[in-house]
């Protein structure tokens, strides 16, 4: 008998696959879809700092952080999809409608206005709440030591106000992961979801201007999250979710290998559809079955760096030999 069941933050899933914060997750109707296919956990569509009423001045103040000075007046211009309250009723529902662990979503760029709106979602019934501080680092006036304070401000911030646990998605740039993963951690984090994929931009050269970049990650991309979950799994004191490049069953058990208790598809639900995770989940039990493996404890983290018995291998002594072929 296989056992796909894993637990993440403390939540007992069914298994390891969660559909993340997109657009999949904005109604009733498609949580119940993600549901009925056999998902672990369901993150709803994110409520973005943008769509509270608040004091605009200071989301303004740092709106450098969202990655492109018109972010804010973009988000304004366009209107919003989903309402605060809008979203609480989805959560509430969501909540009735469905057996699985639901996931709320913050994305946000200040620690200014989440403590009451993580109460508001604990109350509508949230198995937990992820934080997605969308920062880009672009700005060459504001030092690292600014925004990673950012970081443990807004978990800080959550954390005193709300008892179920938290996660937080972020991206790669920092100068030392290592060291703010853990920091999170320490904060309250009871996860890092690893990496945020930013929006990605083009440039028309015929036209001479901006456009959007592939919507969709690549099963190439997988690659930097893979490495950073195999260092830190076992080292920081929280679990770790893999998301980015995860397009099918070879990427999950990749990445439950490096460490990852749990793993977020989006990317390859747009492509091949949400039936899509029936296929993979067949895929991962028929993986188990020929590994001879029961369940997923017996081989998550096999592959992390901490397991290993040759740990150089994880960092420099790589890129050495790709660069000179030293053997």
């Amino acid at each position: 008998m296989i056992d796909l069941s894993t637990s993440y933050m403390g939540i007992r899933l069914r298994n390891p696959l969660i559909v993340a914060s997109c657009s999949l997750t904005n109604s009733l109707e498609s949580v119940q879809r993600c549901a009925d296919v056999g998902v672990g956990a369901v993150v709803l569509k994110s409520l973005f700092e943008e769509q509270i009423e608040a004091d605009t001045k200071e989301i303004e103040r740092h709106v450098w952080l969202a990655g492109h000075t018109e972010a804010y007046d973009y988000v304004r211009r366009i209107g919003i999809e989903t309402g605060t309250q809008d979203y609480l009723t989805l959560l509430e529902k969501s909540k009735k409608a469905v057996s699985v662990p639901i996931i709320a979503s913050l994305n946000c760029i200040t620690p200014v206005w989440w403590t009451d709106y993580a109460k508001k979602m604990e109350a509508a019934g949230a198995d937990a709440i992820e934080l997605n501080i969308a920062l880009l680092p672009s700005d060459p006036r504001h030092n690292s030591e600014e925004i990673e304070s950012l970081y443990y401000s807004i978990i800080e911030g959550v954390k005193e106000s709300v008892k179920i646990p938290i996660a937080v998605k972020i991206g790669p740039y920092f100068t030392s992961m290592a060291s703010v993963a853990q920091e999170l951690c320490d904060k309250g984090a009871a996860a890092l979801v690893l990496f945020n994929r930013f929006y990605q931009l083009d440039i028309n050269i015929d036209k001479l201007n901006l456009v959007p970049g592939y919507r969709f990650s690549t099963p190439e991309e997988i690659n930097s999250s893979l490495r950073w979950i195999s260092l830190l799994s076992g080292r920081i004191k929280c679990d770790l979710a893999a998301t980015t490049g995860v397009h099918d069953a070879g990427g999950v058990i990749k990445q439950l290998l490096a460490g990852a208790a749990a793993v977020q598809l989006c990317s390859t639900l747009y492509i091949h559809g949400i039936g899509h995770v029936a296929n993979m989940l067949s895929n991962i039990e028929a993986w188990m079955k020929k590994q001879h493996f029961e369940s997923v404890s017996q081989f998550c983290g096999k592959l992390s760096q901490q397991e290993s018995d040759r740990p150089e291998l994880y960092e420099r002594i790589q890129y050495i030999k790709a660069l000179v072929g030293i053997e």
